[in-house]
């Protein structure tokens, strides 16, 4: 039990950086300085911040490499409560990571024509723009791809911790809400792009709570209910 205790206290700590990271390499500095209808203002904006935009390029590789470590973590502590469905949940992961991890190349050839034009002597600047545009495109239906399976891991996490024993059952329901929210979110963004409404922003409240509690309670043992 104290291994498990010491896992559940690494995953929860892997969970909570990954989140500030990778926000600010696929949410902050996107957003900051990308300006969809206006390709001339993101030129003018990536090159201002270029350093900025290389950070966000480099956090968004290095989210995905702690992924990789928390779902490991992840296993050595649900394992024996299912390893199918454990199996299961590094599968998924092991899926999302790749392609989340290539999805940045889009971002690098937007840098690379931001910063080297001589590079493509043949367009011109509204080529050049177009040509952005479309790798920003991609990289925006990239994360859709990614989140689909960033929504499949959640669910069987969730089935883990729900009958685990020794993290509240709660915890569990909740991460299955939060996978299901990325999946109806990834489904609709390609079926229905006129939906309007991103659903996961109403039901990632477990993906919170989750770390939190690894982090600060760890595990309880089922037998005498103490933590340890």
């Amino acid at each position: 039990m104290k291994n498990l205790n010491f896992n559940a206290r690494l995953a929860g700590f892997l969970y909570l950086l990954m989140a500030p990271i990778g926000f600010f390499g696929i949410m902050y500095v996107p957003t900051n300085l990308i300006i969809p209808e206006d390709m001339a203002a993101t030129t003018a904006n990536i090159l201002a911040n270029t350093s900025l935009y290389r950070l966000s390029i480099f956090s968004a590789l290095v989210t995905q490499i702690l992924q990789i470590l928390l779902v490991l973590v992840l296993y050595k502590l649900l394992a024996q409560v299912s390893k199918v469905y454990a199996v299961l949940m590094v599968v998924f992961i092991l899926v999302a990571v790749p392609i989340a991890m290539l999805n940045e190349l889009n971002n690098i050839a937007v840098l690379q024509i931001v910063t080297n034009p001589n590079s493509f002597a043949g367009f011109n600047s509204l080529q050049l723009h177009d040509l952005m545009s479309l790798f920003l495109l991609m990289h925006e239906k990239g994360i859709i791809i990614a989140q689909f399976f960033w929504g499949l891991w959640l669910v069987p996490l969730g089935y883990l911790v729900f009958k685990s024993g020794y993290i509240p059952k709660l915890l569990g329901i909740l991460l299955i809400i939060g996978g299901t929210g990325y999946l109806i979110d990834s489904t609709t963004l390609v079926l229905l792009p006129n939906f309007g409404i991103t659903v996961s922003e109403f039901t990632f409240i477990g993906e919170l709570l989750f770390p939190l509690w690894l982090l600060i309670k760890g595990v309880k043992t089922k037998n005498n209910h103490e933590q340890v």
